[in-house]
C-alpha cells in the first residue's frame, strides 16, 4: 500500500501548525521557536523542545499526528514557559484522548474536517497546558509497572476508546490485554488517574452526549447502546455527568 508523501497540514494560524495522517512533515511552514507535540499510535504524547524535520521524521505509522506551536503562544497561554522534559513520553487522560482522537480520526469532508480539526488543535494545546499546570500530567513508565505491562494497560485504554459500545467488564478486558483482574486495576489506576469502570462510563456517556446532540435517535436507544439496560440507570448516570438528565439535555441543546 502507497502512502503520501507528505503528512495533511493544518494551518491552525501563525503559532500553530497540525500534521495528520501518513508521510514526513514535508515542507510546510512551521512557526517561529517552536515545540511539538508528537503522538503515537496509542495516543500518548512525546514532547519535543526544540523539533526537526529529521526528529518528526523517525516515525511513519500511517496513524501519525503532530501539532508544532511557537513556544511564547505555549508560554503565553500556560503564564511561563511550559514545564515539559524534552523527550519525555506522557500518558494523556480521558479528555485529553478524545480531543486527540477527533482530530487524528476525523471523517468529515474536507470543507468540515479543517476547521474542525483547527478548533481542536487549539483546544488541544489550552488543554495540556490546564493539566499540566494541575500537576495531572503523567510521564509514562513512571510507577511500579514493567515495560510490558505498560503496553498492555496502554491497550486496555486503547480497547475501552475503540470499543465502549461492547459489554466490556473489568474481566473481559484484562482477559483480552493479558492481564489478571488486580494488576488491570492498579496499574490503569496508576496511569491514568482513574478506574477502568470510570474510564468506560465516561467513554460511553461522551459518545451519548455527543449522539444526543448530534441525531434525533430515541434517548432510551442511545441509553441502551451506551451500555445501560434500562432508562432509568442511563438517566441517573446521565445526570451525576453533566448535571441534567438527558432529555433535558437535548432540549437544551436544541434550544441552544
Amino acid at each position: 500500500m502507497a502512502f503520501p508523501a507528505e503528512m495533511e497540514a493544518i494551518d491552525v494560524s501563525p503559532e500553530m501548525l497540525t500534521l495528520v495522517g501518513a508521510g514526513d512533515v514535508g515542507g510546510h511552514r512551521w512557526p517561529c521557536r517552536t515545540v511539538a507535540f508528537e503522538f503515537d499510535d496509542q495516543l500518548q504524547c512525546t514532547f519535543h523542545a526544540a523539533p526537526t524535520p529529521s526528529k518528526l521524521n523517525l516515525r511513519r505509522e500511517d496513524t501519525r499526528l503532530i501539532m508544532i506551536v511557537d513556544r511564547a503562544a505555549c508560554a503565553r497561554l500556560y503564564g511561563s514557559d511550559p514545564e515539559f522534559e524534552d523527550g519525555a513520553t506522557y500518558l494523556l487522560p480521558p479528555e485529553l484522548r478524545s480531543i486527540a482522537l477527533a482530530i487524528r480520526d476525523c471523517r468529515m469532508l474536507p470543507e468540515a474536517a479543517v476547521p474542525y480539526r483547527l478548533a481542536k488543535s487549539i483546544e488541544f494545546v489550552c488543554e495540556i497546558l490546564g493539566v499540566l499546570g494541575a500537576g495531572k500530567l503523567v510521564a509514562a513508565g513512571n510507577g511500579s509497572l514493567s515495560l510490558a505491562d505498560y503496553h498492555r494497560i496502554s491497550a486496555a485504554r486503547q480497547l475501552i476508546d475503540h470499543h465502549w459500545e461492547e459489554p466490556l467488564s473489568l474481566s473481559t478486558i484484562a482477559r483480552r490485554c493479558g492481564l489478571n483482574r488486580s494488576k488491570l486495576s492498579r496499574g490503569f489506576r496508576e496511569l491514568y488517574r482513574c478506574s477502568v469502570t470510570e474510564a468506560l462510563s465516561e467513554r460511553r456517556l461522551s459518545e451519548a452526549r455527543r449522539q444526543l446532540i448530534s441525531t434525533d435517535l430515541p434517548v432510551g436507544l442511545i441509553g441502551y447502546r451506551s451500555g445501560y439496560q434500562n432508562n432509568a440507570s442511563f438517566s441517573r448516570a446521565f445526570c451525576r455527568r453533566f448535571g441534567v438528565p438527558p432529555s433535558n439535555f437535548r432540549s437544551q441543546s436544541v434550544a441552544a
